[in-house]
């Protein structure tokens, strides 16, 4: 990787910008890219999947680590023809033309996998409920998200950002931030500030229709989240329905924790 041009100067080459639609903003400086990808790791040899490449400044860091096979899912096609500068004519290296949200992982990958990803912030959210909600299911996921959105993954019962998106996350996976950067490190720099969140998912994860289940009742707890859960779940049981699960029918969603929601989805008829 030391003897290719610095991302700058091959995005000048190609003539290339961020597209908007995208949402895409680029990590060209190796030393972060670098860092990332050492939280990631160790890979051991494993297979790592990158989405949303790009120029490929966190790529490079990945082929520069112990992964195995490396992955590129890439929808923009201006970018493939740069990205497949970075091949080495050794096989390692795959890149696949495409929308994340419908590629099937378990066709790109054979055993065990990484996810490793500095993701548009417009498609965060959805890929990650489809990689731990899924089939397919990665060793683990070091992924880059707007701040808002990782505060959100990880927080607590009773956090302000403590919604959905935190329940469904911990009920399969420990997650935790493990960097913050400010906009300024992107090119072009987004409103926002971001934050790496490693995600391992656990070994006893909820059964598939456990989790839909737990999807229902936090969709319907969540959409008015100022509501005692006696009447935010009241389409779907209400008061019998927390009774059952041994919860306070005059609570609200943001008090209840992990736990208390998978019950809750245990007692969903």
């Amino acid at each position: 990787m030391t003897d290719l041009p610095s991302l700058r100067e091959t995005l000048d080459a190609h003539g290339l910008l961020a597209k908007k639609s995208f949402g895409q903003h680029f990590l060209l400086d190796l030393n972060v890219t670098r860092k990332i990808v050492r939280y990631a790791g160790p890979f051991d040899g494993r297979a790592v999947i990158e989405v949303g490449p790009g120029p490929g400044g966190l790529t490079r860091a990945i082929l520069e680590s112990d992964a195995g096979k490396v992955v590129l899912v890439e929808k923009d096609p201006r970018f493939i023809p740069l990205l497949s500068e970075l091949d080495d004519g050794s096989g390692r290296l795959t890149i696949v033309e495409g929308d994340a949200l419908n590629v099937r992982e378990n066709q790109l990958v054979e055993g065990p996998a990484h996810l490793v990803s500095n993701l548009p912030y417009n498609v965060g959210t959805p890929l990650l409920i489809k990689w731990l909600t899924g089939p397919w299911q990665p060793c683990a996921l070091t992924l880059m998200f707007q701040k808002e959105v990782a505060e959100r993954i990880v927080a607590a019962p009773g956090d302000d950002a403590y919604g959905r998106l935190a329940v469904i996350t911990q009920a399969v996976a420990e997650a935790r931030i493990v960097m913050h950067l400010p906009a300024a490190a992107f090119t072009p720099p987004p409103k926002v500030a971001s934050a790496v969140v490693h995600v391992v998912p656990l070994a006893d994860r909820p059964s598939p229709e456990r989790l839909k289940k737990l999807e229902r009742v936090t969709a319907a707890a969540f959409g008015q989240r100022r509501k005692m859960l006696r009447s935010s779940l009241k389409q779907l049981g209400g008061a019998a329905l927390c009774e059952a699960a041994g919860i306070e029918p005059d609570a609200r969603a943001e008090v209840i924790d992990i736990a208390g929601f998978l019950r809750l989805a245990d007692a969903l008829k």
